[in-house]
């Protein structure tokens, strides 16, 4: 596995749009998260994950906690142990997924609720076969209540998530501590 050997950058040291983005992010959050600070090397990277995000975040058409269970499950997917850590104390602290759901997800079990089970169980096929799934999926996923827009929302938090979870493959972020208390491997 490839090893990065970059520092983590900060607001006084980043390139001008990095930059930036630090300082708005420090702002919002209290600390400048060390996957920021690692993609702060690249101003296009950094930019492309933070409107991403921001963008999933105000548009895909789920809520907070359907949004973390697509987060979630790509990272899974993914083998992200630093998105895993942090998605989880973002569902436990922010966005209040429930904690067996997100336990479920971290341990690659059954999800309890119905229809976060279809959303997590398409999220890690479309995820795990670049996009391609059968019409069997399609129809179980739209049975649990969502749409095919829907889909398009799971593609949209599939590219937000590869964003950082490549990115954290060859820099490997160190767990903030304020995501250490749910540090993961699978």
């Amino acid at each position: 596995m490839a090893n990065l050997n970059l520092e983590n950058l900060t607001a006084e040291n980043a390139p001008k749009i990095s930059k930036e983005i630090l300082e708005n992010t420090q702002k919002a959050l209290g600390f400048i998260p060390n996957m920021y600070a690692k993609m702060a090397h690249n101003p296009a990277l950094l930019d492309a994950y933070t409107y991403s995000y921001n963008s999933f975040r105000a548009n895909s058409g789920f809520n907070s906690v359907e949004q973390e269970v697509v987060f979630l499950s790509v990272a899974y997917e993914n083998n992200c142990e630093y998105c895993m850590a942090a998605h989880s104390f973002v569902g436990d602290m922010m966005t209040k997924v429930p904690v067996e759901v997100t336990n479920a997800i971290r341990d690659g079990k059954q999800i309890p609720d119905v229809k976060l089970a279809a959303l997590s169980k398409l999220t890690r096929s479309l995820t795990a076969n670049r996009g391609n799934v059968t019409q069997a999926e399609v129809d179980e996923f739209l049975a649990a209540g969502y749409t095919e827009i829907h889909i398009l929302g799971i593609i949209a938090g599939i590219a937000v998530k590869t964003i950082s979870n490549y990115s954290n493959h060859n820099t490997h972020p160190e767990v903030d501590a304020a995501f250490s208390s749910r540090v993961w491997k699978k």
